[in-house]
């Protein structure tokens, strides 16, 4: 998929970067390579989503779904990079208060 690159582990943390468009046709694919990429080295995860254009309702409820497997685990998630509208949709549904947004 290449809306989603496993950079690798920098500093004790999953660095994982995400372009494009992640919505209800690759949100599936995004999330098992995410965890399949956590489950091969368990960490925090830093998303650098610097070049992500677009996401939908079910995007963010695949954050969700990473993040609530993370912190069974003892791990966190961070969102770096967001553009501006991004970044919104995250707000109104108070998801800052659930994970950390950069």
């Amino acid at each position: 998929m290449e809306e989603v690159k496993i950079v690798g582990v920098s500093d004790g943390k999953l660095q994982i970067a995400l372009a494009g468009d992640i919505d209800l046709g690759n949100a599936e694919t995004f999330f098992e390579e995410v965890i399949s990429a956590y489950k091969a080295a368990p960490a925090d995860i830093v998303f650098d989503c610097t070049h992500l254009n677009f996401i939908d309702s079910t995007t963010l409820g695949t954050f969700v779904k990473i993040l609530k497997l993370l912190k069974a685990d003892g791990y966190a998630m961070r969102l770096v990079g967001l553009q501006a509208k991004i970044k919104k949709l995250f707000l109104i549904c108070s998801l800052d208060s659930i994970m950390e947004i950069a």
